[in-house]
Formats: C-alpha cells, sequence, structure tokens
C-alpha cells in the first residue's frame, strides 16, 4: 500500500498489518449431545419438583378420639389438604361411605390419617368372647406394641399365701389382642378378646397381680 504525499514528491510505501485469522472450533458431536441431554434432565427434574410440592390430594383424618371397636360416623372425620402424601396410603376423602360404620381396629387418635388397615368389618369379639382391659407394667409386655390379631397367651403365676390353688400350677388362659394404650405414666393397657369361661379366673388373677402374658403368634 503507498501513500501520496502533499509536495508530489511520490508515493511511501506503508507498513501493511495482516488481516487476523480467527480459528474456529469444532463442537464435537457427543459433548452436544451431553449437553442438550443435561438441559433436557434438568427441566424434568424441576417439572417433577414443582409437580410434587404442589400435588395435593383431599384425605380423611381422625376428628375426634374413637375407641377400639367403636364403629365410625361421619363426625368422627374430616377431610384434609395434603401434600406430597405418596406413601402414606390414606384414605381418599372420596371413599367416606366405605368406612363410615367400619369398626375401629385400634384406638384412633385426632389430628392422624386414616388408613384402611386402621378399621374392619370383621367383629372384634366372636362368639363367647368378652373383652377385658390388663393394666401392665412396660417390662410385663412381651413386646415393644402389640397390635390387633397377635395371639397371647395369659399364665397365672403361684400364689405363695396358698400352695393349694389349683391356679398356682400356671393355667392357661389364650387370648387375642384388641388393642394396646400407653397412658400418660408409660404404664400399658392391654385390650383382650378372652373366652367368657375364662373371664372370671382372669379378672381375679389379675386382681391379686399373678397374671403373666406371653405372645405366642404375631398378627
Amino acid at each position: 500500500m503507498s501513500l501520496a504525499t502533499r509536495n508530489g514528491t511520490g508515493s511511501v510505501d506503508a507498513p501493511v498489518n495482516p488481516p487476523k485469522v480467527v480459528r474456529q472450533r469444532r463442537v464435537r458431536p457427543g459433548l452436544l449431545g451431553l449437553a442438550v441431554l443435561l438441559i433436557a434432565l434438568g427441566g424434568l427434574g424441576s417439572a417433577f419438583a414443582v409437580t410434587s410440592v404442589r400435588a395435593t390430594g383431599s384425605y380423611l383424618a381422625v376428628a375426634r378420639p374413637v375407641e377400639v371397636g367403636r364403629e365410625l360416623s361421619a363426625a368422627d372425620l374430616i377431610t384434609v389438604q395434603v401434600a406430597g402424601g405418596q406413601g402414606l396410603r390414606p384414605v381418599p376423602a372420596g371413599r367416606l361411605d366405605e368406612v363410615v360404620g367400619k369398626r375401629a381396629a385400634v384406638t384412633l387418635v385426632p389430628g392422624t390419617l386414616l388408613t384402611l388397615g386402621q378399621v374392619t368389618d370383621d367383629p372384634l369379639l366372636g362368639p363367647d368372647q368378652q373383652q377385658i382391659a390388663l393394666g401392665l407394667k412396660t417390662a410385663q409386655v412381651p413386646a415393644r406394641q402389640l397390635h390387633p390379631g397377635d395371639k397371647v397367651l395369659l399364665v397365672s403365676t403361684p400364689d405363695r399365701s396358698n400352695t393349694g390353688d389349683p391356679a398356682a400350677a400356671g393355667t392357661r388362659f389364650p387370648a387375642t389382642v384388641i388393642d394396646m394404650v400407653s397412658p400418660a405414666n408409660d404404664d400399658k393397657v392391654l385390650y383382650l378378646a378372652l373366652p367368657t369361661r375364662d373371664v372370671p379366673a382372669v379378672v381375679a388373677l389379675t386382681a391379686q397381680a399373678r397374671i403373666a402374658v406371653v405372645l405366642t403368634e404375631a398378627a
């Protein structure tokens, strides 16, 4: 390249800067595909998280205390909205008619969600059975928690004051657990279904603190 001067002395060559060449990076198809996949997965994850948080359902909850064995009424239950309730398996509010009239298989506590395992159509007491309650210390319970349907054996313990008592030999009384609750003093109250013929003897032995409970079969 040349430049013209004002005095007409001719042109003078001037240095010319070479043009810059920008190298283009080649994008590997594998990396591009991985980036697209990560973006897609991120979008799906965000959508799932938002859906899980926002998804709510109407379920049945216990409105007031219901003793074991009592029939449920509509007034015993309320409808609550639960978000992300997967895995809890509460009873949907639309199934209210299915549970009203069933018996409580366990003691129902207000503020808890109702599940189908807490209600039953089966009679809690069979033919020729009666219900009794045993007050036990924690150390006298054969398991951390007894459940409805568990089979237990009530065994009489010896009466030291009367060696001629026939019950001193260890009389056994089979029974079925209806429920077990823990009062505020941390003792246990065990509700049992017992053959009617055994009730008088068991009540008498309980009054003398001469009953031991043995778990024979878990429900």
